[in-house]
């Protein structure tokens, strides 16, 4: 009796061992991720290249170019050491033979997304081929398309409280972004840190 506990034993931790290497990826598709640290952040590519991209200067890109506005010039400094506030992300946009590079601008007290850029590689040199200055402006790679979220306020919204978000999804096509679909989120009001419980008598 005693070997035959021992094999039953020695069969369910086969089968328990054999269950936790059989899992899924566990991949998951999230909405835009505003990083909490904004300084020097590398967000990944959605698409992955066939082959590691080659970093750009995105501090130097910018600053370089001349559709960029001189108010997100002027945002664009560092906020510790030589740290600046910029998230970069590589990926195909354009159909390039190189790496598309996607580069947010963001504000350094509380990381809010002042000017969202795209640049394609052409001749050698990087060519700004999309702009959003309207903050907060976001921009991201998703499946080979360029998601733009814009929040948007209400008169008497604070800072910190806007009343939804706009999410714009844009394809390349004959050179250049169109827009292909556009989502408004509208935020509830009833929740959050200054939210309080209507009350009736």
């Amino acid at each position: 009796m005693a070997v035959s506990a021992a094999v039953a034993g020695l069969a369910a931790l086969a089968l328990f061992l054999s269950g936790c290497g059989a899992g899924g990826t566990g991949a998951r598709d999230e909405g835009p991720a505003h990083a909490d640290s904004v300084a020097g952040a590398t967000s990944s590519p959605s698409v992955f290249p066939s082959s590691t991209p080659d970093r750009v200067n995105a501090v130097k890109l910018v600053k370089a170019d001349p559709q960029v506005s001189a108010e997100v010039k002027r945002e664009l400094k560092p906020c510790v050491a030589d740290e600046y506030p910029v998230d970069v992300s590589y990926g195909d946009l354009t159909g390039s033979s190189a790496d598309d590079v996607v580069v947010n601008v963001l504000t350094c007290g509380d990381a809010v997304g002042v000017g969202s850029y795209v640049y394609r590689e052409e001749g050698g040199r990087y060519q700004n081929v999309f702009k959003a200055e309207e903050p907060p402006v976001y921009a991201e790679i998703d499946r080979g398309d360029l998601v733009v979220t814009k929040q948007v306020y209400e008169e008497g919204d604070p800072v910190s409280s806007p009343s939804g978000e706009n999410v714009i999804t844009y394809r390349w096509a004959s050179d250049r972004f169109v827009e292909k679909y556009r989502i408004r989120n509208d935020y509830s009001s009833a929740v959050g840190p200054d939210a309080s419980p209507t009350q009736s008598g």
